[in-house]
């Protein structure tokens, strides 16, 4: 199927930031998408909200899901995109949502590591996932679900694969710094490498976050990319023969020692 990566600069308004992703939706569209990922933070950019966080949560979450599945049903496109989603709690999730594309709210995913690195604590005002995986059959694919600094845990990404996905997504709000871009494009490389899998990874581009936006295929090679566009779509074809085939000349799910659950102990 034909996947789209959606890249824009979110504000701290829900209505103008859904505005953007239609019309990127349309596009990627027009050029035959079945599935467009959006960013982390598509619902709104969390530094831009006016007012407590919780209230704007309380008030933004099921609009937002509810529009997205108006435009999935209504492009007949899937949508992956993030937000964030109240937990009862002072504390929101950040949490990504997959709507297929006659728009059913297929699955939600709670970001399981939160960014507290760099300087900057995300669980201060975030609270972390439940510890749940997402893995959800869209088309002839499986997809996987995980969000930014998730991508720096090899583990995850293995987690999912071993659960079948051989598309994993991966919304995010990398933040600008050194060496920043480079281990965002070698974390996404490693991950569609050691797993065989595509990766369709959606950034956004702002002030303070990189963009980049890219889709990889199971050999870490990008079909797809952005750079640090304020906004715009791109597309290529994903398909599970890919996965299959490398698989079959790179076998290293197959070739593995131990398992998940196993380590490798020094006896020495």
């Amino acid at each position: 199927m034909k996947v789209s990566v959606g890249q824009f600069r979110p504000s701290g308004d829900v209505q103008a930031n859904l505005k953007v992703m239609r019309k990127l939706a349309r596009k990627a569209r027009s050029d035959g998408a079945e599935l467009i990922v959006f960013p982390e933070e598509s619902m709104f950019s969390i530094g831009k909200v006016t007012g407590p966080l919780q209230a704007a949560v309380e008030g933004s979450w099921s609009t937002f899901v509810q529009q997205l599945s108006f435009l999935a049903a209504e492009l007949d496109i899937a949508i992956v995109a993030g937000g964030y989603e109240s937990s009862g709690e002072e504390r929101p999730y950040n949490t990504l949502v997959l709507i297929d594309r006659t728009g059913r709210i297929t699955d939600t995913y709670r970001k399981l590591h939160l960014y507290d690195a760099f300087s900057y604590q995300e669980s201060k005002r975030i609270k972390p996932g439940d510890g749940g995986l997402t893995v959800v059959p869209l088309g002839e694919m499986s997809v996987g679900l995980m969000t930014c600094y998730d991508v720096r845990f090899p583990e995850q990404a293995r987690a999912l694969a071993d659960a079948g996905a051989d598309l994993i997504c991966v919304p995010a709000a990398w933040f600008q710094g050194e060496h920043k871009i480079e281990h965002w494009e070698t974390l996404l490389k490693a991950r569609a490498i050691e797993n065989t899998v595509w990766i369709a990874a959606a950034g956004t581009s702002s002030d303070h976050t990189i963009g980049h936006s890219a889709i990889l295929d199971p050999m870490g090679v990008p079909h797809a990319f952005l750079e640090h566009e304020s906004e715009a779509v791109v597309t290529t074809e994903v398909t599970r023969h890919r996965v299959d085939d490398v698989r079959e000349f790179l076998p290293v799910l197959r070739n593995r020692r131990f398992g998940p659950n196993e380590a490798i102990v020094d006896a020495h």
